[in-house]
């Protein structure tokens, strides 16, 4: 279908333009060829004329015109192209000489002075054989005559020469010119198909590219086009029409990107609501439960009041406890980005950590230990970091199962350390590890909340970590029982 486009495309070309350059070639060699065909003529009428006024001439000075007419026997009867011509000279109408047949002209033909005339008489012929022939061929031809009278009009000179073919071939153009004529044009034949194919290959991509281009948002053209102008052009608009989509493309995904993420947020906050409202009904059941207990049993013994009461109070802990954190993790989502940084020392926020958990006896059994170097300068905010390593160390202790969690500086980088939080517990199943940060995500939700736990520690120590531009992983210990924390903070601009 292209290849068929193509040649249509070069014949529409091709077909105009070597119709207008060989008429043009043509039309100039006819028309030059008529200029001389005018030219020979008007030459012969002023050799005509010339003679006429020079016989007039020598009349009108009274000089015999014998030595002109032998001159012009010499010079014009000799010269073939006038071997034919013939003069005639009348005073008072009486002829008075003549060269050839005698010339007798119609009185309109005197009068229009010159032209072309077939009524020439000739001279009473003898009967010879040679002079019939010759009448007969003065019969049949056509004749140039040119006709004039002195200024007294009582002579009038007459010359006539015959219009025959040997005029008229040499107002023509030679076979040599025309070999030349049609050589040229067959030359600029020649050019102009190369030139309209070359022009018609151009258009026929440029067509096959608008097609594509319009019906296949997908397309990507990679067509090979000359290295002149058009093809220059061709390769500017296909580079423009590829940044266009590859631009259009890149709009689709990002929007794709961010409709996904808008659709993910909404539904992270969904699910958020709905956790949120699962989590608190079951802490306001039970303190309702035991508060209703309470005033409908007036006459409770004391023991059995205070049991409630501690229990009421338990849940009533349990509820602020995911307050709390609802209001801890909505504030690192939401101005996560704004929140105040300053220079600390990780070592003094870690030991600080240690001691707020010896004295409260979070722990339990379970030892806390650390190896952070001194003066390891850090930029990040204070309770945050403190509430996220104090998360960690609960988390450790109420699912671990172990007798020993801590922190320690693993690496660093030219702008963060990297550390880790990890104990030396049971660790959890693989399945649950991509899980973990997770909202109101419980390996055991039913053993979690007899712990006490909200489901939202993890996703806080994990955005707590992300709002400071780190980066934090899970993972189960590879050299022995436990789960691993590895995260990291960013260094301290004077560090």
């Amino acid at each position: 279908m292209a290849l068929k486009r193509r040649i249509s495309y070069q014949w529409q070309l091709f077909i105009p333009l070597i119709t207008t350059l060989w008429v043009l070639i043509f039309g100039m060699a006819f028309w030059q060829s008529y200029n001389e065909r005018q030219y020979r003529i008007a030459n012969l009428e002023s050799q005509l004329k010339l003679i006429n006024s020079r016989i007039i001439s020598y009349y009108e000075n009274e000089k015999a015109p014998i030595e002109y007419f032998r001159f012009l026997s010499k010079y014009y009867i000799d010269n073939p192209l006038y071997d034919k011509i013939r003069i005639s000279v009348y005073e008072d109408n009486k002829l008075i000489y003549s060269v050839g047949d005698v010339i007798t002209l119609t009185d309109e033909e005197r009068r229009n002075v010159k032209g072309i005339t077939n009524n020439i008489s000739h001279s009473t012929a003898s009967n010879t054989e040679t002079q019939d022939e010759q009448t007969e061929e003065l019969r049949n031809n056509n004749f140039f005559y040119r006709t004039d009278v002195s200024s007294s009009g009582r002579l009038r000179a007459s010359t006539v020469l015959p219009f025959d073919a040997d005029i008229i071939e040499a107002s023509v153009p030679s076979s040599s010119i025309w070999i030349i004529v049609f050589s040229i044009a067959i030359v600029m034949t020649i050019l102009a198909y190369f030139s309209t194919r070359h022009f018609g290959r151009n258009i026929s991509i440029l067509r096959s590219f608008a097609e594509r281009a319009a019906t296949d948002p997908n397309f990507m053209p990679t067509m090979d086009y000359p290295h002149d102008e058009l093809g220059d052009i061709s390769r500017q608009i296909i580079h423009i029409y590829n940044e266009r989509s590859k631009a259009v493309l890149k709009l689709k995904r990002e929007h794709n990107v961010t409709m996904h993420a808008i659709e993910e947020k909404g539904r992270l906050k969904r699910q958020l609501t709905n956790n949120i409202n699962h989590e608190l009904k079951t802490p306001i059941g039970v303190i309702k439960g035991y508060l209703d207990t309470i005033i409908s049993n007036p006459d409770m013994d004391q023991a059995s009041r205070d049991h409630f009461i501690r229990k009421a109070l338990e849940h009533a802990n349990r509820l602020t406890n995911l307050m709390n954190d609802i209001s801890a993790i909505t504030r690192l989502e939401e101005g996560g980005a704004l929140i105040n940084t300053e220079e600390l020392d990780y070592h003094e926020i870690v030991y600080t950590v240690m001691n707020d958990l010896s004295a409260t006896d979070v722990l339990g059994k379970m030892e806390f230990v650390y190896d952070v170097p001194t003066d390891c300068m850090i930029i990040g905010n204070h309770s945050l970091l403190t509430g996220m390593l104090m998360n960690l160390a609960k988390n450790a202790a109420a699912y671990s199962k172990g007798t020993e969690c801590g922190v320690r500086l693993i690496g660093e980088d030219e702008k963060f350390y990297r550390f880790v939080f990890f104990d030396n517990g049971v660790g959890v199943g693989e399945e649950h590890l991509p899980h973990l940060f997770e909202r109101f995500y419980r390996v055991d939700s039913g053993r979690s909340r007899k712990t006490g736990g909200t489901g939202l520690g993890l996703p806080i120590v994990q955005n707590t970590i992300l709002a400071h531009g780190g980066t934090i992983e899970i993972r189960n210990n590879p050299d022995g029982g436990g789960l691993e924390f590895i995260y990291t903070l960013p260094k301290a601009h004077s560090n």
